[in-house]
């Protein structure tokens, strides 16, 4: 059977691609700008602006025949004049002048370049990845946004972005270019390793990304947005890395439907992934395979806070919530049975505990509604959360309550979860059911003390499904030492496509 993770060209590569020229590329310390520009708002000044904010201070050569100085720099007329390579060029010109500026690129002996341009015609995406290939140069793109190495301090982007960019332990890969950025803006409690908007991946594929990334030790959790597979062999290796060091793979796709897949040709001019072989790739190594953004970003945030604070997960024995409202507590247990989301079953000794703290009339169960008064507020929920964290079977405990803007002031909810998460080392989060409802400055507290805002009930509960439900098979594991099986793929040419071939599940 012939793998559905299809590349749209195979190109024999000349040259094989070696680890240097992808570390030129994403610690590049010289990057040359074409089609700089110093007129406002132009694509131009905005690559220039982007690379101007890199922390690690790279060398920048604008190029543009018609200036000699673009924002306070010496511009170049081509390539061909720069005082020697550059590690990285970012080609900022129209589809009709990037052959002949890839061209210029290679012969000028640069090692790596990104081309921000859809490039539709399929005759130019096929030029383009023979000029790349022929001289050894890593290719970011086509049809991309660039990239941010937000660790080393390198951005390499036609758009502008948050300065400075959210740092944290999320490694992004992404062939969505708006997804990228909406990630990159999303001011939810993950930064980024690295990210990485990789387009139609006409040399470099997901899987070169994903081999730095690994390489990072600030990589904690892995996000992969994609259409497509170009590179089966090479992803499997990675996978199989990022499985051996127990990090989290969270993966959104695209394409289920025939509309979809249609969408996704006209795209990028890939064949869209089977949903099918999408669903192997997920239970052979164990990723988290998400349904939609909402999903992907509850999941990365809970899993880049949890890993953060060190607090262990659970036995996927399960969940226990605290509410305020009785219609809330049914509606999350209706989306909690539909997602495979279990509650705990409570023990006695817990149960006695809750009786003590709850108003008359009110059942001390799991899920739990403690509103009855409103009287002593902070202690109520703040006992309740504790006494159920305390509770063996209980994996993660769950304030779910709408965290509106209190008009009154009152900070109850918040102090609640916080007095409760210096008694627990279990997972503790916060499910608020509408998020366009969120008090930002309350989530905001909650998140810089490693506390979880998750901002819809069914994104909510299918994030925590994925920390704590354990993968449905084993996961594989690499023969050999880890780093220096990792040392060994890195060098071992895994940017080059291949044809399509078997994808080979272990």
């Amino acid at each position: 059977m012939t793998s559905p993770f299809m590349l749209n060209t195979a190109v024999p590569a000349t040259v094989p691609h070696d680890r240097t020229a992808l570390l030129a590329m994403l610690e590049a310390r010289s990057v040359a700008i074409v089609g700089a520009s110093d007129r406002p708002g132009s694509f131009g000044a905005r690559m220039v602006a982007e690379v101007g904010r890199s922390a690690s201070r790279p060398v920048v050569y604008p190029v543009n025949p018609r200036y000699h100085e673009v924002g306070g720099l010496a511009c170049f007329p081509s390539l061909a004049d720069l005082p020697g390579p550059a590690d990285l060029v970012l080609l900022g010109v129209p589809d009709a002048a990037l052959d002949e500026q890839l061209s210029r690129t290679a012969s000028a002996g640069c090692r790596s370049a990104v081309i921000f341009g859809n490039v539709a015609d399929p005759a130019l995406r096929q030029r383009l990845t023979v000029t790349a290939r022929s001289a050894g140069l890593e290719l970011c793109g086509a049809g991309c946004m660039g990239f941010a190495n937000v660790s080393y301090g390198l951005r390499a982007m036609g758009y502008l972005e948050p300065d400075p960019l959210p740092a944290g332990p999320v490694a992004l890969v992404s062939h969505s270019g708006s997804l990228f950025s909406a990630l990159l803006r999303c001011r939810r409690a993950f930064g980024f390793t690295v990210a990485v908007s990789s387009g139609q991946e006409l040399v470099t594929t997901a899987p070169s990304y994903l081999s730095y990334a690994l390489e990072q030790p600030e990589t904690r959790v892995i996000a992969l947005a994609l259409e497509a597979i170009r590179d089966p062999d090479a992803l499997r290796v990675q996978l199989a890395l990022a499985a051996q060091r127990d990090l989290p793979v969270v993966l959104l796709t695209v394409g289920q439907s025939l509309s979809g897949r249609v969408m996704v040709a006209a795209h990028s001019g890939a064949l869209a992934g089977s949903d099918a072989a999408w669903e192997a790739l997920t239970r052979a190594y164990g990723l988290h395979r998400v349904g939609d953004v909402a999903e992907l970003a509850d999941t990365l945030e809970l899993f880049s806070l949890i890993t953060r604070s060190g607090t262990r997960r659970g036995r996927g024995a399960g969940i226990a919530t605290v509410h305020d409202s009785g219609f809330e507590r049914a509606h999350l247990a209706d989306h909690a049975e539909r997602a495979g989301v279990r509650f705990a079953q409570i023990g006695d000794q817990t149960r006695a505990r809750l009786a003590g703290l709850l108003d008359p009339g009110l059942e001390p169960v799991n899920p739990l509604d403690v509103w009855g008064t409103g009287r002593d507020t902070r202690q109520l929920f703040g006992g309740a959360l504790a006494a159920l964290a305390a509770d063996e079977a209980v994996d993660a405990v769950v304030l779910a309550v709408d965290l509106v803007p209190e008009l009154d002031g009152d900070d109850s909810y918040r102090q609640a979860v916080l007095d409760a998460a210096l008694l627990t080392t279990k997972p503790l989060v916060v499910i608020s059911n509408l998020s366009s409802a969120i008090d930002q400055d309350a989530a905001a507290r909650l998140r810089c003390h490693g506390i979880p805002v998750l901002e819809g009930t069914r994104s909510g509960l299918l994030a925590l499904r994925h920390l704590l439900d354990p993968p449905a098979e084993p996961l594989p594991r690499l023969p050999g030492h880890p780093a220096r099986r990792r040392r060994a793929i890195a060098v071992s040419g895994n940017t080059v496509d291949t044809p399509p071939a078997r994808l080979d599940l272990p």
